[in-house]
């Protein structure tokens, strides 16, 4: 036998495995089906024969598929009155409503993002549409918005959390109202859940930021055109926009639905001046720096004059848009010195904008590059490869 040549064979072997593995922690993003009956098109069982009304509670006898259930659940059918964006049934959550539902980690510490619907359960009745979404170590609560799109109903997205594959997760949802009528028919009814995950982002030497062109985000209901609410998460590392803190609420937009510059994906600000998205990088003290980006309008008729602040550090400076709604967009682009090791990477809007049905919208960023000087370039493809040998090293 040839002993060289089988350890070169083995070394070629453990080789190409090293290589495979670093390259699926490049690749990023996964979708897999973890939940059962997410969008509860598979009904509960016992329920009434031949029943016309649209709302049918469910008792101690019924059962879910997927499912477990506690206090009011109603099995709800499209009717003229309520839309649904799956294929015609929900569940509605009523008084001390909760589901719940346990699946299993496909992979150590990969970050889950949850997106699901909200609606309200009856017409003039949205602010009784509130719902709790817990996991382990994370809970939200959600609010039918109104003027967020032109749908009945609207797709919020969240990040769930991180855990070892063996550790059983518990997925809650529940109702959070405050109306005292145990008969009313404002309770929100939730619809259509995708579970997404995201493994862990490594730095390129194309740019410095991790989610530049905000391409790591909660998965898109291929049915819907209004794209995914994100809400205030005050810190990056809890955000369902991957490496980015949200302030106010934006728009999580698709290309399939909108005019996105670059990519599947862009941002789009919505609630006027207090929105805003923000990162945070490390950079040597005293460097130069280049900030570019994508300003835009997401082509759904949304006009007006939009202002945008961009400040990387101690550097801001104001950039506008004249938008005629119909998907224009301009690269532009902000240079900077860094002033300290840890550096935030900011964008604010500064309007509040409607469409002609009164639906919020504003403008788009997509595509952030940060790139070092001349410089800098050969100190940074160095440090990228000296993290990806150490990560060979360690599998």
């Amino acid at each position: 036998m040839n002993l060289g040549a089988c350890s070169s064979s083995f070394s070629s072997k453990k080789m190409h495995r090293q290589i495979f593995l670093v390259s699926l922690l490049l690749i990023g993003p996964a979708f897999a089906d973890l939940l059962q009956n997410s969008d509860f098109e598979s009904p509960p069982s016992n329920l009434p024969k031949n029943s016309t009304t649209p709302f049918q509670q469910l008792n101690e006898n019924s059962t879910i598929p997927g499912w477990s259930f506690e206090g009011t659940i109603l099995y709800v059918t499209t009717t003229q009155t309520i839309a649904l964006p799956g294929n015609g049934h929900a569940l509605q959550l009523g008084q001390d409503g909760k589901i719940n539902q346990t699946f299993n980690p496909i992979a150590d510490y990969v970050d889950y993002l949850l997106t699901f619907t909200l609606a309200p359960g009856g017409q003039n009745c949205s602010t009784n549409a509130n719902v709790g979404v817990s996991a382990p170590d994370s809970h939200s609560i959600f609010s039918f918005k109104q003027d967020y799109g032109k749908e009945g109903w609207e797709t919020f997205g969240l990040y769930l959390g991180s855990w070892e594959q063996q550790e059983p997760i518990n997925l809650v949802l529940e109702s959070q109202s405050t109306e005292s009528d145990a008969n009313s028919t404002c309770w929100p009814l939730i619809d259509k859940l995708l579970l997404k995950t995201i493994e862990t982002l490594v730095p390129g030497d194309n740019n410095l930021l991790l989610n530049g062109g905000f391409e790591y985000g909660p998965e898109f209901l291929s049915n819907s055109t209004e794209g995914v609410l994100l809400d205030p998460v005050p810190t990056a590392v809890l955000s369902p926009l991957r490496q980015w803190s949200i302030t106010g609420t934006v728009k999580y937009i698709d290309s399939k639905h909108y005019f996105v510059p670059e990519g599947n994906a862009a941002v789009e600000f919505l609630s006027g001046v207090s929105a805003s998205i923000q990162a945070a990088t490390t950079l040597k003290d005293g460097s130069t720096y280049s900030l570019e980006f994508t300003l835009g309008d997401a082509n759904d008729s949304c006009e007006g004059n939009f202002v945008v602040g961009a400040q990387a550090g101690s550097t801001a400076q104001n950039f506008t848009l004249q938008s005629n709604g119909t998907g224009s967009a301009k690269k532009l682009s902000l240079a900077f010195k860094a002033d300290s090791t840890t550096t935030l990477i900011s964008f604010v809007s500064y309007a509040t904008t409607q469409t002609k049905d009164g639906v919020f919208c504003g403008p788009i960023v997509d595509n952030v590059v940060l790139r070092a000087s001349q410089g800098m370039k050969s100190e940074i493809k160095w440090e990228v490869f000296i993290f990806l040998l150490f990560l060979v090293g360690i599998l």
